[in-house]
């Protein structure tokens, strides 16, 4: 009985030490044949490394409205007679857009200009009969000052009349009327918007750490979301305060628009534009990884156990600015290195390369960012 007990554990431990040593078998052969297998090389698409000009932008966000602009409104109480514009249309300064009855202030107006002539005749009368010294000079005095009044009183029955219509105060486009005919309107009813929209104005703010960055005077660029085109301008405007509750500081811009693409309340990107800098190493946001341990990018270079061959090389990065899809590169590359445009996550540090620049967007977008700061 013992000696089969003794014999199972003997064929027990045979079977398993068999399978142990078969296990560690096939796991150092598969080591070995991955170990001796040649890597694929990877085909990718490169960039070179060179200083070139940078253009620096600080960008923001902001609201275009009109160079000028004005809720028009009527001065006094009244019936609408008349509506003299048509919606969207150009108006010229004092051009009349709006009247309201003005019967009793046309009565009024020629009640005073009759009284006004009658006071300027017996005014000559006086100063006739002054000259030949029938009359005194009380009496002149008298005259004189009525002449004035009936004078003044013309002046404001006119200035009552020209009240029950609405005016433009200045040339612009007009906007839909908020009143209808026989409309009964009280003072500061908004009858419809003038915008002059043939040079526009942009407002938006910036963090305080810019102000030393800015100027008036200084090149602005804007553009709207879905339009692939940038409106030329200039900073206008820098409030003296920074807002103390968001540290940031409004701006002010103004932007041709002859060929009327922007409308006020739009929102917009702007674009504050920088003094150039030679000397700059910038490259494709596309050409940078980000991982626990920071940026990188690979970089091609001749191999170190065959020149002739190429193989891949991880470079870490520091990032410096921003400028639409480039990135300035700080350290890590030099001038004149390839780097790598797009798939970096299939690559490895070490693996052969093969360099295909046929299609290769990344080259031709560098120097329109760096240069022109389009995104």
């Amino acid at each position: 009985m013992v000696k089969r007990f003794i014999i199972a554990i003997l064929l027990l431990g045979l079977v398993g030490g068999g399978l142990v040593g078969f296990n560690l078998f096939r796991d150092q052969m598969i080591t070995q044949i991955f170990a001796n297998m040649p890597r694929q090389p990877a085909t990718v698409s490169t960039i070179e490394a060179k200083p070139v000009e940078w253009t620096p932008t600080i960008e923001a966000i902001g609201t275009v409205n009109a160079a000028q602009g004005v809720e028009l409104t009527v001065e006094t109480a009244g019936v609408v007679k008349e509506i003299a514009f048509a919606p969207n249309t150009q108006v010229a300064a004092g051009d009349v857009l709006l009247r309201l009855d003005d019967v009793v202030q046309k009565a009024d107006v020629e009640a005073a200009r009759t009284q006004a002539d009658l006071e300027r005749s017996s005014l000559l009368r006086a100063q006739d009969l002054t000259r030949r010294g029938v009359t005194t000079n009380v009496s002149l005095d008298q005259t004189q000052a009525a002449a004035r009044a009936a004078e003044a009183q013309l002046a404001r029955a006119v200035a009552m009349l020209e009240q029950r219509q609405l005016s433009a105060p200045f040339a612009g486009t007009i906007g839909l009327p908020r009143v209808d005919l026989g409309q009964y309107v009280a003072p500061g009813t908004i009858v419809a918007t003038l915008q002059d929209i043939s040079t526009m104005r942009v407002d938006f703010s910036l963090p305080e750490q810019e102000l030393p960055n800015l100027s008036i005077g200084q090149r602005i660029e804007v553009r709207i979301e879905g339009l692939d085109e940038t409106f030329p301008g200039a900073l206008t405007g820098i409030d003296p305060r920074v807002d103390p509750a968001s540290r940031l500081v409004a701006l002010r811009g103004s932007i041709d628009n002859a060929m009327g693409k922007l409308t006020p309340g739009q929102f917009v990107r702007i674009r504050v534009v920088l003094p150039s800098e030679a000397g700059v190493i910038a490259l494709p946001q596309t050409t940078v990884s980000t991982s626990l341990y920071g940026d990188y990018v690979y970089v091609v270079r001749p191999s170190e156990a065959d020149a002739a061959q190429l193989e891949l090389r991880q470079v870490f990065v520091r990032l410096g600015r921003r400028s639409g899809g480039v990135l300035e590169i700080v350290e890590g590359v030099a001038p004149g290195d390839q780097v790598v445009t797009a798939g970096q996550n299939r690559l490895s540090n070490g693996q052969p390369a093969t360099v295909d620049n046929s299609v290769n967007p990344a080259a031709s977008a560098t120097g329109d960012a760096v240069t022109g700061g389009d995104e």
